[in-house]
């Protein structure tokens, strides 16, 4: 018999376990589906994976350099009788979710693995979050820095043919986070959770955006259970950075919500907007040239910055213009934007998707004329680029260090080519279409 989330009601201190499962949502009528076992964040979490993983025998772990010193090595003294295979990644480079990377973890399982273990953030988390998806095998995660919201979503942002997709998988069977070695994280790790949080702002003002627009379909449940989560941990900037473990709890807590809340829609519509479009950019444009990226919790900070600086200059609009439209520059300017060391065909298939999806061909400028009061009252709801500085501020995240990574150029080209990475409405599409 299905239920009713006890957290359907009232979304304040939300209960995770009250979260797993099968939900029926009073909201819009459908069966919300986060389908993990466990969830542990707590002082001491690494203790339980003995009783975790009672039932395997043939485990592969996973990781880098890094995560395997801060709690790899635990992790495996904790195992030695399960674990029979062991993939470290070496260099002090970021590991990139890749076909190599795949392939490099794919050699390191056999045919009794029963279980994939990966110790790690991000990148690891996809990684093997992917590979265990198209190998059938169940996987947990054992998180090193509250840096990301992925960790419970159902999906898994993987760099294919070199192009930043998201591929459908499942979630994992647990998460196991220890607070312990959460609050030691890297302080840019600990910035880039806190970044990764207030980013929801944007998106789920492009959620909204689209909803009204193109008629998108939003779960009220869903978008408040995401937003009440931000609330609450947009206050907390200055204990995050200070490494108060009860902040760095909350902040972990509430990036495997936010997971939860993809897992639930299916998708990453939640978690990922226009501020998610600008970071890819950032990183496959960094990616090809071989130039630096942040990483991705702070690119998407300081890209939220840059789209409240789009919806404040919409809102300044008495009323919208029709922007012509040239196919053939817009093909121009994506293969110079992606253009790179290597020769990935990145512009030929991102221009291909936009075709086939066919927004650069549809008119929207009779719904923007109509509806533009209504519009620009929910891009208003959004943080101003001052309230989203003051958030930045408070972490030590300085925009100075954005401007001086990134040229004028690269963000002005990121304004206008990064939506086409995606298969997503924002304003992005708005500002590229009206301005």
């Amino acid at each position: 018999m299905l239920k009713e989330s006890a957290a359907c009601h009232k979304v304040g201190a939300v209960d995770i376990d009250a979260l797993l499962g099968e939900k029926l949502c009073p909201a819009c009528g459908k069966v919300h589906t986060c389908n993990m076992q466990r969830v542990v964040i707590k002082r001491g979490a690494l203790l339980e994976l003995t009783s975790l993983c009672e039932g395997y025998q043939h485990v592969t772990l996973v990781c880098d350099e890094n995560t395997y010193r801060v709690c790899g090595q635990q992790v495996e003294r904790l195992l030695s009788d399960k674990i029979d295979r062991k993939l470290v990644f070496a260099g002090d480079r970021l590991v990139v979710p890749n076909e190599d990377a795949i392939s490099a973890l794919e050699a390191h399982l056999h045919s009794e693995t029963d279980l994939i273990i990966g110790v790690g953030s991000g990148v690891i988390n996809d990684l093997a979050k992917h590979v265990s998806f198209s190998r059938g095998l169940p996987y947990y995660i054992v998180a090193t820095a509250p840096s990301m919201d992925g960790y419970a979503s159902k999906g898994a942002a993987m760099i294919l043919g070199g192009m930043k997709v998201t591929t459908n998988c499942a979630v994992p069977r647990a998460i196991i986070a220890d607070t312990a070695v959460l609050k030691d994280a890297p302080l840019e790790m600990l910035k880039a959770g806190y970044g990764d949080i207030i980013g929801k702002y944007s998106c789920l003002n492009d959620w909204r955006l689209s909803a009204l627009v193109n008629g998108e379909s939003l779960c009220q449940y869903i978008y408040d259970l995401t937003f009440d989560t931000v609330e609450r941990i947009a206050k907390l900037g200055k204990e995050i950075v200070a490494r108060d473990e009860e902040a760095i709890s909350a902040l972990m807590q509430g990036l495997v919500i936010v997971g939860i809340a993809m897992a639930y829609m299916g998708n990453s519509r939640p978690a990922s907007g226009s501020e998610h479009h600008l970071s890819h950019y950032f990183e496959i444009v960094g990616l090809l040239r071989d130039e630096p990226y942040f990483c991705h919790g702070t690119d998407v900070a300081f890209s939220t910055y840059e789209t409240a600086k789009l919806r404040k200059a919409l809102i300044e609009k008495a009323k919208p213009a029709r922007r012509a439209f040239s196919e053939a520059d817009w093909e121009a300017n994506l293969r110079r934007v992606y253009a790179g060391k290597s020769d990935l065909k990145t512009a030929e298939g991102i221009i291909a998707m936009q075709k086939k999806l066919g927004w650069i061909y549809e008119d929207k400028f009779d719904v923007y004329f109509s509806r533009w009061q209504e519009i620009t009252e929910i891009l208003a709801s959004s943080p101003s680029p001052d309230k989203v500085k003051e958030m930045l501020d408070g972490v030590g995240l300085s925009l100075d260090e954005f401007y001086a990574l990134y040229s004028a150029e690269k963000i002005e080209d990121a304004l206008h080519y990064a939506k086409d990475l995606k298969d997503r409405y924002s304003v992005l599409w708005l500002y590229e279409q009206v301005m």
